[in-house]
């Protein structure tokens, strides 16, 4: 009996520490803007469903898709949320699913509905998170995926962003073969929007909305990375974390409307409002060239 008694004081303290430890573990929610992103938001989904590290939350923002019959397996999923919007632009929408998150959330990724993540992504990112508490956002080494082929190209999409010296901002290494010239960890002015994998306690001290609203599409990325560092944070880009980016336009100018090309300029010249550069000439040229010009 007392040997019996003694057994069953171990079974139930290790699965009281079993769920202690459960319940010690860090929470991540993922958010996702969609917009006419059928081709690309069930395999992304799918990525964030089967994390090695679970997420407790994904929430799907859908603005103004022209036909929101794809969103429907969203509908279907246990863990997502999916939330309808009029066209309010990539920052509103991201402020509107970071609204909806639990109050006890510790890190959120922002993903871009062309995203793919490797089943230990999060896991991962966790690690370094935890190893240095000063990261406020952590940036991947994000490789080209070609859809039509279903494989990643063996190309560059960003390693960070960085600025030319007359001011203009860029995925750096984007279009490259990746031959491991990017393989160090460091800190970064910026990273792509595409993946951003945030700190909520960092987030909150930027004291108001995450993205501006005043950015609709572009630059809005930029102009988060140079708040939150202003705030004390490290803008941290990882190689050993990978994550795939399809990139409707592939990094191609030449296939992008005008009207995008526009407003990536126009945010590029709100971008230096905001964050007062001289590189502001640059970016008011830039605007200048597309309007007249159309380049």
């Amino acid at each position: 009996m007392l040997q019996r008694g003694v057994t069953a004081f171990f079974l139930s303290t290790d699965v009281y520490s079993f769920k202690l430890t459960c319940h010690m573990l860090p929470k991540v929610a993922a958010i996702v803007v969609s917009h006419d992103s059928g081709s690309t938001l069930e395999h992304c989904l799918q990525c964030l469903e089967t994390q090695e590290h679970a997420l407790v939350n994904i929430i799907v923002v859908d603005s103004g898709s022209s036909d929101r019959a794809y969103l429907r397996s969203v509908e279907r999923r246990e863990q997502a949320q999916l939330l309808c919007t009029e066209n309010i632009g990539f920052s509103r929408a991201n402020n509107l699913g970071f609204g909806a998150l639990a109050g006890d959330i510790d890190f959120v990724m922002f993903v871009n509905p062309d995203l793919f993540l490797p089943s230990y992504f999060v896991q991962q990112a966790l690690s370094f998170c935890e190893k240095d508490s000063e990261i406020g956002v952590l940036g991947p080494k994000l490789l080209a995926y070609d859809l039509e082929v279903g494989r990643p190209d063996g190309r560059i999409d960003s390693t960070g962003i960085d600025r030319k010296w007359y001011g203009r901002w860029y995925d750096r290494g984007q279009g490259e073969v990746d031959n491991k010239q990017y393989d160090i960890a460091e800190e970064r002015s910026a990273l792509c929007g595409a993946l951003l994998f945030c700190r909520i306690a960092a987030l909150r001290t930027l004291g108001g909305p995450v993205f501006d609203p005043d950015f609709f599409l572009y630059k809005e990325d930029i102009e988060f990375c140079l708040r939150l560092g202003k705030q004390g944070w490290k803008i941290m880009y990882h190689p050993d974390l990978v994550a795939y980016h399809c990139r409707g336009w592939q990094g191609e100018r030449a296939a992008m409307s005008f009207e995008l090309r526009k407003t990536a300029a126009a945010s590029e010249v709100l971008l230096y409002k905001k964050h007062p550069s001289p590189y502001m000439l640059w970016a008011y040229f830039k605007y200048l060239l597309v309007v007249l010009f159309r380049v």
